[in-house]
């Protein structure tokens, strides 16, 4: 081969690099985000074709949960980010509207009034909320001084606790403490002081017994038995009980891929949901669960980096918030299932069985390739 055929060759792939990376950036795609996000979904698709003992209608319906999700994160990416914070207060009174519409003809699941149903479409309120939270309490301080002023932290309290005051009606605690969080995060990124956050710890504490009493039986249940799940092991601390069992039996290596007893023999409980992380715990063991962990740390490390380099204060705010909402939905599922955390009933993200949670997930790392692929053009 002469000299002339090797530059050619070179100058192909180096042309064909360009396309692919150009026809990304016209997408407004991260690649390093999107290919992170897909091993993920990968990783959990395994692990939700064992916890749903290879049922194949499980599988399709994941599939379909998966792509449309996918189609709604691409779709969202296209959207400039001055559009969202145009769309912000409205988004944020449509999801108001939709989570007191819940209360009057909301469907009933598992005990708790948390769906809508249109139809063909059921989805749940409370996850639009997720969103429109950070993104009204991002537009709210955009334009105003920073570090918040006492004036301002009254007002975006209002904007967290009453829906999260609804979603706790329902009753969603799980759902609540989400975006009690979502809130919080965009406070602390605007600048909330360390002090005022310290207080307001106090303050909960402090309220704590009060609070006690406007809990459901159920609520308090969940804490007696975080505490103490073995006062009732055949009960209100089985569930926790069988996922530890189900965690320490995977070892370091795990029983192999299909080769778990505590789901296929449905010791444990909502194992296609809340407790997916006990399966992967049991067929993958500690090697598993630290890579699902790592790859978890890296989107969010991932979010944070968009954040910082967002152009101004809206995206900043923005994606910082959805980065550390992410992190906080992981922290808070693994921790439940490993005993850490009292059991508030939330999905493991983009692993656990079903659409309107994959369909948010993937609607946020929407929104943030939508701010980092735009952030040229603002």
């Amino acid at each position: 081969m002469s000299v002339l055929d090797l530059l050619r060759r070179r100058f192909r792939k180096r042309e064909v690099g360009t396309r692919y990376r150009t026809f990304l950036q016209l997408l407004h795609v991260d690649l390093f985000l999107l290919i992170t996000l897909l091993l993920v979904i990968l990783f959990g698709f395994f692990i939700l074709y064992s916890a749903g003992n290879e049922h194949i209608k499980i599988i399709i319906h994941q599939i379909m949960h998966i792509l449309g999700a996918l189609l709604v994160m691409l779709l969202l990416a296209q959207i400039p980010p001055w559009i969202y914070e145009r769309w912000s207060p409205g988004f944020y009174a449509f999801s108001l509207i939709t989570l007191l519409a819940v209360l009057i003809m909301g469907k009933m699941s598992l005990g708790a009034q948390r769906w809508l149903s249109l139809g063909i479409i059921r989805f749940q309120p409370s996850e639009l909320m997720k969103l429109a939270i950070p993104m009204l309490l991002a537009w709210f301080f955009a334009n105003r001084e920073l570090p918040p002023k006492m004036k301002d932290i009254g007002t975006a309290l209002l904007i967290i606790f009453i829906p999260a005051a609804i979603t706790m009606k329902e009753p969603d605690l799980g759902s609540a403490i989400i975006l009690i969080a979502s809130g919080g995060c965009i406070l602390l990124l605007a600048g909330l002081s360390w002090r005022l956050i310290l207080s307001i710890i106090g303050l909960v504490i402090i309220a704590t017994p009060f609070l006690w009493h406007f809990m459901h039986g159920y609520q308090k249940q969940r804490i007696l038995t975080f505490l103490n799940p073995e006062r009732d092991p055949l009960g209100a601390g089985y569930h926790i009980i069988q996922s530890k069992i189900a965690i320490g039996s995977g070892g370091f290596l795990g029983k192999g891929w299909l080769q778990g007893t505590q789901s296929h023999l449905h010791f444990l409980p909502e194992h296609t949901t809340d407790f997916i992380f006990a399966v992967s715990g049991e067929e993958f063991g500690f090697i598993g669960c630290t890579a699902l962990l790592i790859l978890y740390l890296i989107i969010v490390g991932r979010c944070l980096s968009i954040a910082l380099k967002a152009q101004n204060t809206y995206t900043r705010l923005l994606a910082g918030s959805l980065g550390f909402l992410f992190f906080i939905s992981v922290f808070i599922n693994m921790g439940m299932v490993i005993g850490l955390l009292p059991v508030v009933g939330l999905p493991l993200p983009l692993v656990s069985y079903g659409g309107t949670s994959m369909i948010t997930i993937l609607a946020s790392f929407g929104i943030l390739m939508s701010i980092h692929g735009h952030k040229n053009l603002l």
